[in-house]
């Protein structure tokens, strides 16, 4: 059975009053990454950008499933579960690691349907990889997201800082996240850093259980047979981002200097649509393109609790961050990617 490790009962202790807010590794040196949760549905992208910036052998993808061979053969792959906390020290210790970006996680679906697993990885998982940042002086990332939002939250836009309730464990799991990444900057002096992710649309991974997934799936469907069975209400504006975007936002808060930093938890925004809206444009590359409504009142519920649109002026202003991907573009992409390019041009 595995070692379950909660906060409070790690071996290392931190000295009163120390500080290392930069990380380990000079500014010149090439970081070594480590990637936990890394067969979801960035873990493969990001350690591809990651590899072309940093080196194959520096950027070391980990799950505890076993990898397709296209993913294995393209850089270092190790097993990791981060409810290991032994385990995970020897990774880091053993493979020199100096920047950890932490994507296990179950997302907002999956979760309320098994709520002591979430739990488990969302909460215990994330303490073990605090401490092992901690005690290694990594530089970590967490993803967070808009359901760290809630009912209570203003939601067009919604602001870096304001109330935060959700009613989701993977939301209360993300707002626990952002308050510890947080705890531990200002108490040991942990380089932690954090993005609240919109929805994010990808054509290469499947959904992984998350209530924006309609806005993947229904490129798939389109490529197919022309006709999607939306779970969501016509009229239910989310954030979206293009998977590009998302990655390169990634990369960017890591590579910026931490003195240029004003909070460790930003929003990061790009556009925000309905599923109608996305029809329509779906539409124009397929016509004779149908969609039909199905409501999950499970799924229904957590939309109506989400931001329509996210305030990211924080992160344009410190760090420059700008998104590329509008909404034709990303239909476009997601669409030439499944092929309906030749389908629209037969329907046509």
């Amino acid at each position: 059975m595995l070692p379950f490790r909660f906060l409070g009962t790690c071996p290392w202790q931190m000295p009163a009053g120390v500080g290392f807010h930069s990380a380990s590794f000079s500014e010149a040196d090439v970081p070594r990454v480590l990637i936990t949760g890394g067969l979801g549905q960035l873990g493969v992208g990001l350690a591809n950008l990651l590899r072309k910036r940093f080196g194959k052998d520096n950027v070391i993808l980990s799950d505890i499933k076993k990898p397709p061979a296209q993913v294995f053969h393209s850089g270092p792959f190790v097993y990791a579960d981060i409810l290991d906390y032994k385990h995970l020290r020897e990774i880091v210790v053993n493979n020199r690691i100096t920047w950890l970006l932490h994507y296990s996680a179950l997302l907002s679906a999956v979760g309320e349907a098994n709520v002591s697993l979430a739990r488990d990885v969302n909460i215990t998982g994330l303490h073990n990889i605090l401490d092992v940042a901690a005690e290694h002086n990594l530089r970590l990332f967490v993803p967070s997201t808009i359901g760290a939002f809630g009912p209570t939250s203003p939601r067009n836009p919604t602001p870096d800082l304001c109330i935060q309730r959700p009613r989701t464990i993977y939301g209360v799991s993300k707002v626990h996240a952002e308050l510890m990444g947080e705890y531990y900057y200002y108490r040991y002096g942990l380089d932690f850093r954090c993005l609240r992710y919109p929805g994010i649309i990808s054509a290469d991974s499947q959904p992984g259980g998350g209530t924006t997934d309609y806005a993947v799936q229904i490129f798939h469907a389109a490529a197919k047979d022309g006709k999607f069975e939306c779970n969501l209400k016509a009229s239910s504006r989310l954030p979206m981002m293009y998977i590009d975007d998302c990655l390169r936002a990634t990369l960017e808060v890591m590579e910026a200097p931490a003195a240029a930093l004003s909070v460790r938890t930003y929003n990061i925004h790009a556009v925000s649509f309905t599923p109608e809206e996305l029809a329509q444009e779906v539409c124009r590359h397929v016509p004779g393109f149908r969609i039909t409504y199905s409501v999950d009142p499970l799924r229904q519920a957590i939309a109506d609790s989400w931001p329509m649109s996210l305030d990211d002026s924080n992160a344009r202003k410190d760090w420059g961050w700008k998104h590329d991907v509008d909404l034709p573009e990303l239909v476009t992409r997601m669409l030439n990617f499944h092929g309906s390019n030749t389908r629209a041009a037969r329907a046509g």
